[in-house]
């Protein structure tokens, strides 16, 4: 009879023969074998036995193994009745005497099962990147709910409290932030920032700053830099104070090159921020590229007035449609007096979200391709009282006529696809030439018409010199649509205003080209810098070798004696409009002709026109912290809303920038 002792070897050799020389086989490796022991029943044939119930299992008789599959069962489906006895007890980390050892690192897998070895640090970050992703309160932690779900999935995981995971977060966003610090340093180009102001339930203010960069593969980019709390969001400081931490914080000084913001500032409050550029971005022609018009705000504005002007007619459709949408049998009638009156629209009825201007324009436009089944409507139906008349539906029609171009020119700000100016200027011009081309002796069409000219002729004046310039980077269109286009808007003033932009081009131009060594980044951005060949392949480029002013004589002499790169630009003829065209990546391709020009391109077709996010474009309501965050400290609230902007880019993207960096600087 073995001893206990012997039991508890891993393998007992009775003798050493041929058929069985257990010493010399390879050391088991399975995870078993922490909770079974081998035996010996008879010479040749042994059995394992479990370290918990005893139990004993078949395992090599002669030459025929069993395997370890069953004995993988035995403990990963808790069969084992000791196991089950003290559930406390039951994890593949038991030793041989009942205690709690160690976590093995090992892992195996079954066709049924599988385990993974526990980690508490693993599970408090991914708590950490949940709250982060999903806007889930941090107090969810301590809710009984929460804590219950998790103690019954892992008992050993000891839940963390409302501090600790904050700090978790707030740990995340540090270690997100600095993949984002590379990120941004390996922009080639200038940022643009836009600011979008929220306010809270305590008067409060908390400026959304985000930084928007083309890359070296001429690729729009874009990430929330700072969340900054204003206490006075109303002070003429609050602006420039939320910009200078942004420009400290991220090191951007000398890097910024416009700024759009959607708060109403005043003149002293522009005059603070347009010093503030002067100092610190001297390329930006005296803070020039300041938008304090935010494009989707300006259309939303519009939108809400010729809302407001036909409130009451949009009441009764609204009616109308509630009265359809009450119930299945009721939208069911509606559906077949359709089909009858052979109404070929394929819209459905929708009532609309009143804080999205968006939705009530497509809840008109379906309610007036269905007005036939409306106007019949109360024939079949008796319940159904006071329709919606003919000269209602003209007045709605009239009403959508003049929310298509405000929507066309909203869904270009919705699609990150069209990140430049460019669409935007063309749409703008169509809703233009729609207020200008209307003259109607009716007063419903005429205030309509005089609405839309006003607030649109107003934000054309206001951000004219940042529209114009991007068009200008378009070589479709260049100063040509811009001299069409201020005619038709400026009249008698259009000279002016086209000189305001073909000056400040020059303006600009000039201070690219003073810039030291102006053609080394172009080269060094991609990274070919070292290894570029002349001609002849004799040897590398010759750079900074004692040639500097040798670099600034060529760089005057050729300014003076030939065309500049913008000239040469500008009298070159237009591109065809037959096809579409990626401005961005016409630079890209363009950009050994122009080395000079390209970067001042890349920098305008950075420039934003709106401070709105796309999910937010059509709000009729200013953003409002909600209340659970409002009582979060401002340096959470900015560790969660940064961290979650930059989790979705996925963690290789630092790395991929990382390398760019090593290039460029190798």
């Amino acid at each position: 009879m073995a001893t206990p002792e012997e039991n508890n070897q891993l393998v007992i050799a009775p003798e050493s023969t041929p058929e069985t020389q257990p010493n010399k086989r390879r050391k088991k490796k399975s995870i078993v074998w922490e909770h079974f022991t081998i035996e010996n029943v008879s010479p040749g044939c042994r059995r394992a036995s479990c370290n918990q119930c005893k139990q004993s299992f078949a395992y090599s008789t002669g030459s025929k193994v069993a395997g370890t599959s069953h004995l993988k069962r035995h403990i990963a489906k808790g069969t084992c009745p000791a196991l089950l006895r003290n559930q406390s007890q039951f994890t593949p980390g038991m030793n041989g005497n009942g205690s709690m050892s160690d976590p093995p690192k090992r892992r195996y897998r079954s066709p049924s099962s599988a385990y993974i070895s526990f980690d508490s640090d693993r599970c408090r970050h991914e708590i950490a990147r949940m709250m982060i992703m999903h806007d889930y309160p941090l107090h969810m932690v301590e809710h009984s709910g929460f804590l219950a779900f998790v103690q019954n999935l892992q008992p050993r995981f000891d839940m963390v409290s409302f501090n600790t995971v904050q700090g978790d977060c707030v740990a995340t966003y540090l270690r997100e932030k600095q993949n984002t610090m590379k990120f941004v340093e390996g922009m080639p180009g200038r940022v643009c920032l836009t600011l979008d102001m929220w306010t809270s339930s305590q008067s409060l203010g908390y400026v959304f700053i985000t930084g928007h960069f083309i890359d070296s593969d001429w690729k729009p980019q874009q990430r929330i830099l700072n969340v900054v709390m204003e206490p006075y969001p109303d002070s003429d400081m609050a602006i420039s104070h939320a910009v200078a931490c942004c420009l400290s914080d991220w090191s951007l000084e000398g890097k910024l090159f416009s700024i759009t913001f959607n708060h109403p500032v005043g003149e002293p409050g522009r005059e603070n921020l347009r010093s503030l550029l002067c100092v610190k971005n001297p390329l930006i022609i005296n803070g020039q590229l300041m938008i304090g018009n935010c494009s989707a705000r300006t259309l939303s504005s519009i939108a809400k007035d010729v809302l407001w002007i036909g409130r009451e007619i949009i009441k009764k459709i609204r009616d109308s449609i509630k009265y359809v949408k009450t119930s299945e049998s009721l939208e069911e009638k509606f559906l077949e007096l359709k089909q009858q009156l052979q109404v070929p629209s394929e819209k459905s009825l929708s009532l609309d979200n009143r804080t999205q201007w968006n939705s009530t324009y497509q809840m008109l436009v379906a309610a007036s391709e269905l007005k036939e089944v409306f106007s019949c409507l109360d024939s079949s139906d008796p319940n159904y009282k006071e329709p919606p008349s003919m000269e209602d539906w003209k007045q709605i029609e009239i009403i959508c006529t003049y929310l298509k171009p405000l929507f066309d020119a909203a869904n270009i700000l919705t699609s990150r696809n069209n990140a430049t100016p460019i669409p935007f200027f063309h749409e703008l011009w169509k809703i233009h030439e729609l207020s200008r081309a209307v003259v109607s002796e009716d007063p419903f069409i005429s205030s309509l018409a005089k609405l839309m000219q006003e607030k649109i002729d107003k934000y054309l004046k206001e951000c004219s010199l940042a529209l114009a310039i991007a068009v200008v980077m378009d070589p479709r269109f260049k100063m040509k649509l811009v001299q069409f286009c201020f005619s038709k808007i400026f009249g008698d003033e259009a000279p002016l205003y086209v000189k305001v932009v073909d000056d400040g081009l020059h303006e600009l131009f000039l201070e690219y080209v003073a810039l030291p060594l102006p053609l080394t980044p172009t080269y060094a951005e991609d990274g070919n810098f070292e290894n570029m060949k002349t001609e002849d392949n004799q040897g590398t480029l010759l750079s900074d070798h004692g040639l500097t002013d040798f670099d600034m004589y060529i760089m005057e002499t050729t300014s003076q004696n030939t065309r500049s790169e913008l000239d040469q630009y500008l009298e070159e003829s237009l591109l065809p409009r037959l096809q579409e065209l990626d401005v961005l990546d016409w630079w890209k391709m363009n950009k050994l002709k122009y080395p000079t020009l390209s970067k001042l391109a890349r920098d305008i077709l950075t420039i934003q026109v709106s401070t709105a996010d796309p999910d937010s474009v059509f709000d009729t309501e200013i953003k409002e912290l909600d209340p659970y965050r409002s009582s979060l400290r401002p340096e959470t609230v900015e560790a969660l809303v940064c961290a979650k902007d930059w989790l979705q880019y996925g963690s290789s993207a630092p790395d991929e920038i990382s390398n760019a960096i090593v290039k460029v600087g190798s």
